[in-house]
């Protein structure tokens, strides 16, 4: 009896045995994290657009280009050109400009191309209107460049902003008599000056840093004897400053008004 209790006894123990051992034999079941590897996403080229304070500010950087290959062309000072576009555009956002892509008011005159029609002096008169504005462009180098009236301005330095400005008006360019001022203005506020001086780069000479001797635009009914008289000079003077053989004169004639120092 003693014996068959013995062999329960081991028996049950080895049985017991076998169970841990098969509990701690048993793999550890470990979590993992699955990681999943992505690429890097390419960053896109954006060409971020550029801010403009006004309007104005945009007309001049859209047209400056321009302005000053017609300068290169035709001796108009860059500067000139866009502030009369900006002044006779109001910025490229006046009718002629959306319309007819005219930025400086030329009417029809002997023009065989496409027409607009818009009041100014007169109810429905006759302007240009052009495919792209750079050709308005070209049409006021030419309309400067081709009219005898004008020719004193191209005695001009190209530097010399001020004498330009206050040269169309007495030419007969504008009848605003602020006209010299508001284009002289629009100049010095933002700079257009300095886009005569990458034209001109070694040739330019700032009108503040030069001497220069005093002139006089000649307008409508000015006679040498007048002009002489206003300055406080003979005629005789007047004509050896100028080299001048005789008293003839035409309407935007550039006469020096002063000697030279030079």
């Amino acid at each position: 009896m003693k014996k068959l209790l013995l062999i329960i006894c081991l028996m049950s123990f080895m049985f017991s045995c076998k169970t841990r051992k098969r509990i701690v034999d048993k793999p550890e079941i470990t979590k993992t994290e699955t990681i999943v590897k992505t690429e890097e996403t390419p960053i896109p080229n954006v060409t971020l657009k550029k801010v403009y304070a006004n309007d104005t500010e945009r007309y001049i950087d859209a047209y400056r280009a321009i302005a000053q290959h017609e300068m290169q062309l035709y001796n108009i000072p860059a500067s000139i050109t866009l502030a009369q576009g900006i002044l006779e555009s109001g910025s490229g956002n006046g009718r002629l400009s959306v319309k007819a892509n005219n930025h400086f008011g030329i009417k029809c005159h002997d023009w065989i191309g496409a027409r607009i029609y818009h009041d100014d002096d007169k109810k429905g008169e006759c302007f240009r209107k052009y495919k792209d504005a750079k050709y308005s462009f070209r049409d006021h180098s030419l309309f400067l460049k081709d009219r005898k009236r004008y020719a004193g301005l191209f005695e001009l330095k190209q530097s010399d902003y001020k004498a330009w400005a206050k040269g169309l008006k007495a030419a007969g360019y504008a009848t605003d008599r602020k006209y010299p001022q508001k284009l002289i203005s629009l100049i010095e506020r933002y700079q257009l000056y300095k886009y005569d001086k990458e034209v001109l780069g070694d040739k330019y000479q700032n009108i503040e840093e030069a001497v220069l001797p005093e002139t006089y635009v000649v307008v409508k009914g000015d006679t040498m004897y007048s002009i002489s008289k206003k300055y406080n000079l003979t005629v005789k003077e007047l004509q050896n400053i100028n080299g001048l053989t005789d008293t003839a004169l035409s309407i935007g004639q550039i006469l020096q008004v002063e000697p030279s120092n030079n």
